[in-house]
């Protein structure tokens, strides 16, 4: 016997309708599901670390110190990225700056030192490492110095002409960069070209530092580092090379004697119409007054032109006048021995009296000297009565030289008053 409406509710379930269930709203169930997946791998990938590597080249720091230059090429290092997959999959390459750690740096050095590399990234969640971890660099100071400037050719002048003397608007320029580099420079060269046709040159240069080969040293400016350069250019067919010759007057002081005169040029190049120039074999400095010398001493004088000539490069001469003093010798056959050091009670005589002295030295000094500046001495400190073998002591001034004594050694009596 069943219970009453049960054929009713078998009927309702027979009416449940299970394909109806799952076809019902799909659309918005399969959204639902979709959402939920994408939720799930977002998550997932959310939380999965990634790595990437990229090749980057070292770039050169920002915060290098003030007075402070890095030189030399960095190189490339590879850079390995360590992170949440969506952060590393953001990264490019234009992203990655790894530039030396300067912190590390030690600034004293002069020579190449390893310096840990650093990688400066916005998010804070990826970890950049480098290999290599160092890069070599060189930091050196930034110096400066003054040289002056040297014109060069870098062609010959037209056949029958040559340069005359160059004006630059400066003739000193200031070189500055790091210290091996400016220390390297021999000179700094303002090149010019001359013209096919024998015309003065006007020209502007750039005013090169060279290392001692003539090489340009790269990476070391000038200041200023343009010149203006003017050279005449000049006949070559009326001009020729004399020798400079000095011209003295006067007397040196006495007891001294010029032992060499030099001149600075020794020669001159000079111009003028071939009549002019035939009978030039030389040309003379001005007159040197030398009257009462007795040191050395240079002397800058004009050259004395004949008429119609001149010089090519117009200068004056040092004229070098190199003065000794004369030496010689002189006799002190008796000079009395004084004894020192003698104690009360006691008085003392030597055997021989005198000694006989020669001394040489400048003949001024020689002709100055009395017979009592040469004085000879024995010393008694110490000693009793009695007689002793002494050596005798001379004394002479400053700038002269005992050449002879005799004798050298004396007896010296001690006795009791």
């Amino acid at each position: 016997m069943r219970a009453p409406g049960y054929a009713a509710r078998r009927t309702g379930l027979r009416r449940l309708d299970l394909r109806r269930l799952v076809v019902h709203d799909f659309p918005l169930k399969a959204a639902a599901l979709a959402i939920s997946v994408l939720a799930f791998v977002a998550v997932a990938e959310s939380t999965q670390q990634a790595v990437v590597t990229f090749r980057v080249p070292v770039e050169r720091p920002a915060d290098l110190p003030a007075g402070y230059v890095l030189r030399g090429t960095l190189g490339d290092v590879a850079v390995t990225l360590r992170g949440p997959q969506p952060e590393i999959a953001k990264m490019a390459q234009t992203d990655i700056h790894p530039v030396p750690d300067l912190g590390q740096a030690d600034l004293g050095r002069n020579d190449v030192q390893n310096v840990a590399l650093r990688v400066p990234l916005a998010d804070q969640n990826i970890v950049a490492e480098t290999d290599p971890p160092t890069v070599p660099v060189r930091i050196e100071k930034v110096v400066t110095r003054s040289l002056s400037v040297q014109v060069r050719f870098a062609n010959d002048p037209p056949s029958g002409f040559q340069p005359g003397t160059a004006t630059l608007s400066s003739s000193e320029v200031k070189i500055t960069g790091a210290q091996s580099l400016v220390a390297s420079v021999a000179a700094v060269y303002a090149t010019l070209r001359f013209g096919d046709t024998p015309i003065d040159i006007s020209a502007s240069a750039d005013a090169v530092p060279v290392d001692a080969n003539g090489n340009a040293v790269a990476g070391v400016q000038s200041d200023p580092p343009i010149l203006q350069v003017n050279v005449p250019v000049l006949s070559t067919t009326s001009t020729r090379t004399v020798p400079v010759l000095w011209s003295l007057r006067g007397a040196v002081a006495p007891g001294y004697w010029i032992s060499r005169v030099t001149t600075d040029p020794i020669a001159v190049q000079i111009q003028g119409t071939p009549d002019k120039l035939a009978p030039v074999d030389r040309i003379d400095t001005d007159s040197i007054d030398v009257s009462g010398l007795n040191a050395n001493r240079s002397f800058r004088v004009p050259l004395v032109l004949p008429d119609g000539v001149s010089l090519l490069q117009p200068t004056d001469a040092t004229v070098g006048v190199t003065v000794i003093p004369l030496s010689g010798t002189r006799p002190f056959p008796v000079v009395a021995v004084q004894v020192t050091g003698l104690v009360g009670g006691l008085i003392a005589e030597t055997d021989p009296t005198t000694v006989s002295v020669v001394v040489s030295g400048p003949a001024a000094a020689l002709a100055a000297l009395v017979a009592t500046d040469v004085a000879a001495t024995v010393d008694a400190s110490g000693k009793g009565a009695g007689s002793y073998p002494a050596d005798v002591v001379l004394k002479v001034p400053v700038g002269v030289t005992v050449v002879s004594l005799q004798p050298i050694r004396v007896t010296l009596t001690m006795r009791l008053k």
